[in-house]
């Protein structure tokens, strides 16, 4: 579904110079349930959107048909905890990026029993859509909750929060703009608060580790974490 509104750009319109490509998934299909199945093709034309099948940038106001401030949340998942956090916000436009097909449509499931009009579903990854759906200073916040930890040595290289990340983040964010993490896997924590820290730009809103979010409810991530014994660290950091 293409939004022909939507206008054409340079990708590399505002990414700093050292900015190199990152591929942060691989990617998935994935059968869809009855259920899914259903919310997928009652739904789609409500709250869906093909990241592969548009070309940029994302206009939020016309997007939502309204003007508030523009959120992306990177990995979406299965769509519960976005779908609480979009009830706690309602004053911003939520875009939920997810590359698992039925992730993007158990979202829409969950979408039509809470009746929101503020979220849309976008299939695809969180590294393409920002460099090539999302303006330069447009966000007023990036979300990205308990990302795949990568935790062997050989695949820590796979991890989507790098510098070079940050810093294509830190460029789409709006001055006051606010880029929010967090994990439960303490060297990925560190790895970081390391490459928000050293991203110009950015500041961190706390000495050290945030406070959670009051919107954010607890993941199925961060319960799993907890029940492991895992400290859960949140991160804030505020573009300048």
């Amino acid at each position: 579904m293409q939004d022909s509104r939507i206008r054409t750009h340079n990708p590399a319109d505002g990414l700093p110079a050292h900015f190199r490509r990152v591929v942060s998934f691989h990617p998935r299909g994935g059968r869809l349930n009855a259920v899914q199945r259903k919310a997928f093709e009652t739904h789609a034309d409500r709250w869906y959107l093909e990241a592969a099948e548009l070309t940029g940038p994302v206009d939020g106001c016309r997007l939502f048909g309204r003007d508030a401030g523009l959120v992306l949340e990177i990995g979406s998942g299965m769509g519960e905890s976005t779908v609480a956090m979009a009830v706690a916000r309602p004053e911003v436009n939520l875009i939920a990026v997810e590359v698992y097909k039925p992730g993007v449509a158990q979202t829409l499931h969950h979408l039509s029993r809470a009746a929101l009009h503020n979220v849309r579903v976008m299939r695809g990854d969180g590294v393409q859509v920002l460099t090539e759906l999302i303006a330069p200073a447009s966000l007023a916040e990036v979300w990205l909750f308990f990302p795949d930890p990568w935790p062997k040595t050989k695949h820590v290289k796979r991890r989507l929060v790098t510098p070079e990340f940050v810093a294509l983040v830190a460029s789409r964010l709006r001055r006051g703009g606010t880029l929010r993490l967090a994990t439960d896997w303490a060297p990925y924590a560190e790895a970081m608060l390391v490459a928000c820290t050293s991203t110009k730009g950015l500041r961190n809103a706390y000495p050290g580790w945030a406070q959670r979010p009051d919107f954010r409810p607890r993941t199925r991530f961060e319960r799993r974490g907890l029940a492991a014994g895992h400290e859960i660290f949140d991160l804030e950091f505020t573009r300048r």
